[in-house]
């Protein structure tokens, strides 16, 4: 007699096969946050689409508090490159990580105690450290004994300036004007104002960077190439009169 045990298969009834296996594709942390979610919907009036609405708001005020602010052009003094009404969008952090306002930069500042009350918007003629003059013999500004020509940008018609100066900008400080120069009160109706007419690089809110409205005037604002020559400190130029200044 054969004694040794046949195998025998395995009863494969049993065994539940794959797609009789329970699965669970959402593990405890996704049903939490699902769980999460939905009772603050129905906590909040309106739903889902007011708790997206309110996300959006958030995300939307961290930008402009820390990235982007909306800026609107409130008058003629920066014409012809910004219309009275021009929306546009300031860079706050464009000097925020060590860089620092460049010539031809326009910029936002609090004009708080300097100019007024509120934001003005204007473009950096001169930096610390800049020696700036009206006007060479041909009525151009001069910084650091370069003349420059503005005619890309000055609005059309107008002097570089009717007001004559003779500033060295102190170290923190800009050096301001509107492109529109006979509409634009700056840092030349100020020099005799307490500080100058000088904007502290600290009361600057950022750099003016695109006009996004109206859409048939949307651009981004370049720097200027005219002070691409100016050198970055004066060593005993002349002005336009011929004097010396060291």
């Amino acid at each position: 007699m054969d004694t040794e045990a046949q195998p025998t298969e395995r009863d494969r009834s049993s065994r539940p096969s794959d797609a009789e296996q329970s699965s669970d594709p959402e593990g405890p942390e996704e049903r939490s946050r699902s769980a999460l979610s939905a009772r603050i919907s129905d906590w909040v009036p309106g739903g889902r689409i007011t708790v997206t609405g309110l996300v959006l708001l958030l995300f939307l005020l961290l930008i402009s508090t820390f990235v982007l602010q909306p800026f609107q052009i409130p008058s003629g003094s920066m014409e012809r490159g910004l219309r009275i009404g021009d929306r546009v969008l300031v860079n706050k952090v464009a000097y925020r990580f060590g860089d620092q306002p460049q010539r031809g930069d326009i910029v936002v500042f609090d004009g708080t105690g300097l100019f007024g009350h509120g934001d003005y918007i204007k473009r950096v003629v001169g930096v610390g450290g800049d020696h700036v003059v009206c006007c060479d013999r041909e009525g151009r500004v001069q910084v650091n004994g370069q003349s420059v020509d503005e005619s890309a940008f000055l609005h059309p018609g107008d002097r570089p300036s009717t007001v004559r100066f003779d500033v060295v900008v102190p170290d923190g400080t800009l050096f301001v004007m509107g492109d529109h120069r006979s509409d634009s009160s700056d840092s030349r109706d100020h020099l005799g104002s307490p500080g100058g007419g000088m904007v502290p690089v600290d009361d600057v809110i950022g750099r003016a960077d695109w006009i996004v409205w109206p859409f048939g005037h949307a651009t981004h604002l370049d720097r200027p190439g005219a002070y691409a020559r100016v050198p970055a400190t004066e060593a005993s130029e002349p002005d336009g009169a011929g004097n010396t200044h060291g």
